[in-house]
């Protein structure tokens, strides 16, 4: 939203391609409806092997974390009692319903914005080769992954 805000805040139009809205009414002191949660996007880069597919979604309290292609590793913290977020509430019986809200309010979202399409992007800048040919073998999953 801050580019869309900028632009607003310049006179530019903003373009109808551009992610996000202009917040600039809110800066202007105006009572302006406003989303509820913000979506957080990250794709895969096969430079980034180690960084998963991430999408992420944050409202006044909670967090909620959606990983593609870790398993169960989703999070969710509740950013109140918890702004540090080490306490990873997912398998906690009393926030079911609430991930189960948030992950529909996830995927409606991402619908909107067209964001169930994973792009795939040509490699990019330096590639980093972590593990060396006759090296160390890759080390094994921590015990919470066989939860």
């Amino acid at each position: 939203d801050i580019a869309p805000t900028l632009l607003d805040v310049a006179g530019v139009r903003i373009p109808e391609h551009m992610d996000g809205r202009s917040f600039s009414p809110m800066l202007k002191g105006k009572n302006t409806p406003w989303r509820q949660y913000l979506l957080y996007e990250y794709f895969w880069e096969r430079n980034y092997p180690q960084t998963p597919t991430t999408h992420s979604l944050r409202g006044d309290r909670f967090k909620y974390i959606r990983y593609h292609g870790i398993w169960d590793k989703d999070e969710l913290y509740d950013l109140e009692s918890d702004p540090d977020e080490l306490q990873n509430l997912i398998r906690e019986p009393q926030h079911q319903s609430r991930i189960k809200d948030m992950n529909r309010v996830l995927f409606d979202m991402l619908e909107l914005s067209k964001g169930k399409e994973i792009p795939l992007q040509r490699d990019r800048g330096t590639q980093f080769f972590h593990r060396a040919a006759g090296g160390s073998s890759a080390s094994g999953f921590t015990s919470d992954f066989y939860q």
